[in-house]
């Protein structure tokens, strides 16, 4: 997709028109899926385009895809994250659409997503799962992952949010251009949003009906193995851009470590003028400094992530004058 395109400030003449908006689907392995997802956003959005990243599947998702009318485009790298960093780079309009191929997500709910992305003043918004059939389709340890993890990234960064690995989203030219991913796997929507959150993006979350999948059609989530992967990517991203608090938290624990082994050691030559647990003396010695060594790095990494932080924003500043 190339050429100039109307943007959602209200270039667009037509509200109905949605030719300036790209729907993204990647897919495994949905060929009993794909096809209605196609035609459902396809009838939804007229004039969009509707683009179907095949993430090297072995079944005939691509044929059916194309078969119902949308651009199929390999991605040889398998893994949620490597289809979402191609379909980043390769597309090009100006309002963006990401939702999976599964049918799980409403088509009918696009047009609403849409018009509230068109409002102004947002760059992500995230199609929150309201599931009248929860039990089936969003199941237990899901929704009990989810809710924690939104609640952890809600209180390390500041802002208040309930659905953090929706995978139904509507994303600005600017949010997609202009933030790298490294998430390879299904925490791909986790680092979006911890991403656009770091980055002073603005995110907003509209309540969307989440269905069942379809007789026949499987999951590939792995509720315990993805999970690890999301905490890991709070983690890495919490270090990342929120470097002082993370050291001085483990200079904290440092510190508590070195006061535990020591006090033996001071208790020693308050009362004998000697220290007999030497072995104690040492590791709170070697702990203290490590306490002193991590929060001086905590203070020097903070210094660059404003740094860093002061240059996004001037960046984004000066591409929009460009605009």
């Amino acid at each position: 997709m190339s050429g100039s395109k109307p943007s959602r400030e209200g270039k667009a003449s037509d509200a109905n028109s949605y030719n300036d908006v790209a729907v993204l689907i990647p897919c495994f392995n949905e060929e009993r899926t794909v096809g209605k997802v196609v035609a459902d956003f396809s009838g939804a959005l007229t004039g969009a385009s509707i683009l179907v990243f095949d993430n090297d599947s072995t079944d005939n998702t691509a044929a059916v895809a194309q078969m119902n009318g949308a651009t199929v485009i390999h991605a040889p790298r398998r893994g949620k994250g490597n289809v979402v960093k191609q379909m980043f780079d390769q597309v090009d309009a100006e309002v963006y659409i990401t939702v999976d191929g599964d049918d799980t997500y409403p088509a009918a709910a696009a047009r609403g997503l849409v018009a509230e992305f068109r409002k102004g003043g947002v760059d992500m918004i995230v199609g929150v799962r309201k599931s009248s059939h929860e039990a089936s389709s969003y199941r237990r340890f899901h929704r009990f992952g989810n809710r924690l993890v939104a609640s952890l990234i809600s209180r390390l960064f500041s802002i208040n949010l309930t659905d953090v690995m929706s995978g139904y989203r509507v994303l600005s030219k600017e949010f997609v251009k202009s933030v790298p991913l490294k998430s390879r796997g299904f925490e791909v929507e986790t680092e979006m949003t911890l991403q656009a959150a770091t980055k002073d993006f603005v995110i907003r979350e509209v309540p969307i009906e989440y269905g069942s999948r379809p007789e026949g059609s499987y999951s590939k989530l792995n509720t315990f193995s993805d999970g690890f992967l999301v905490l890991k990517a709070i983690f890495i991203i919490f270090k990342d851009y929120k470097p002082l608090i993370f050291f001085t938290c483990l200079s904290a624990v440092l510190v508590m470590v070195s006061v535990i082994a020591g006090s033996r050691a001071v208790r020693d030559y308050l009362e004998t003028g000697q220290v007999y647990h030497l072995p104690s003396a040492v590791l709170a010695t070697g702990t203290i400094i490590l306490a002193a060594l991590s929060l001086s790095i905590g203070l020097i990494l903070d210094t660059l992530s404003k740094y860093h932080n002061e240059n996004f924003q001037l960046l984004r500043r000066l591409v929009k004058k460009q605009q």
